[in-house]
């Protein structure tokens, strides 16, 4: 029998990471769960769960080394933890901006990082970004959250072409609609300047902000345990898979639309 793979799973707790934790789990597989509270709302004799602040790159590298002791190795990196930022880029202040960025952006910079010596030991393995169709284009009151995405999406791609000798292998997974409360408990939300006021209920249906939890508790859009079944499927194949893996129902057209305007904006250039 084939060994088990061990994954760590950021923003183990909910959501898209809960679910991912239920398919692997499934599947017969190891999961280190990093949540902030260092608690899970699931037990299983194969899952184990740390304390884990991504935004430190102390806990990230001591969280890895942790996994390394409890379960010997590492295969699986997935880079979920994060949250958005309803936000003009005149509003934003240093600490949220500093804030979302040490999440989003470098949390999964300091864990690739620390897991990184450990594939290449090992002779391969993976690592999975989770991004979004926030990481393609930008929205109106989502710049910081889409600057963390597009700064993720950087690097990943970048460190697809230096790991690649190893046997490792980088996913960007861009991820559009799910149905889960990253529209409130995933939240977070600038102090408003009514300056913005049309614009906003122009952008997003509503001048207020914070908007109302009962409006947006489930967002529609995929289940998250589709998007993590066909997560665990790609990690299954192997190579010869995408660098970004395109999910969700409305995802494909969103990323089209971006590309495209984008490549008839430049094409008028030349």
């Amino acid at each position: 029998m084939t060994e088990p793979r061990t994954w760590i799973i950021t923003g183990a707790g909910r959501g898209l990471g809960l679910a991912l934790t239920d398919a692997v789990l499934g599947s017969g597989d190891v999961v280190v769960a990093l949540t902030r509270s260092g608690t899970m709302p699931r037990e299983h004799t194969r899952l184990h769960t740390l304390r884990a602040d991504v935004s430190s790159r102390e806990a990230c590298f001591r969280a890895v080394e942790d996994a390394i002791r409890l379960c010997g190795r590492v295969d699986v990196l997935v880079n979920n933890a994060g949250y958005g930022l309803v936000s003009a880029i005149e509003e934003v202040d240093e600490t949220s901006a500093r804030d979302i960025v040490d999440t989003d952006l470098l949390g999964p910079l300091w864990l690739t990082q620390a897991v990184l010596p450990h594939l290449r030991r090992s002779g391969g393995g993976d690592i999975v970004q989770i991004s979004s169709v926030g990481g393609v284009g930008a929205m109106a009151f989502f710049g910081l959250y889409n600057a963390a995405k597009w700064g993720l999406e950087g690097f990943s791609e970048a460190l697809a072409g230096e790991v690649a000798p190893f046997g490792i292998r980088v996913t960007i997974a861009e991820i559009g609609a799910m149905d889960t409360q990253w529209a409130t408990g995933s939240m977070r939300f600038a102090a408003p300047d009514p300056a913005y006021d049309d614009a906003r209920e122009a952008t997003l249906g509503t001048a207020t902000v914070p908007w109302p939890v009962e409006a947006t508790a489930t967002g529609g859009g995929t289940a998250p345990s589709d998007i993590a079944e066909h997560l665990l499927r790609h990690v299954d194949a192997g190579g010869g898979t995408p660098l970004r893996l395109v999910l969700g129902e409305d995802a494909h057209d969103q990323v089209a639309t971006v590309m495209n305007a984008r490549a008839l904006e430049y094409e008028a250039q030349r």
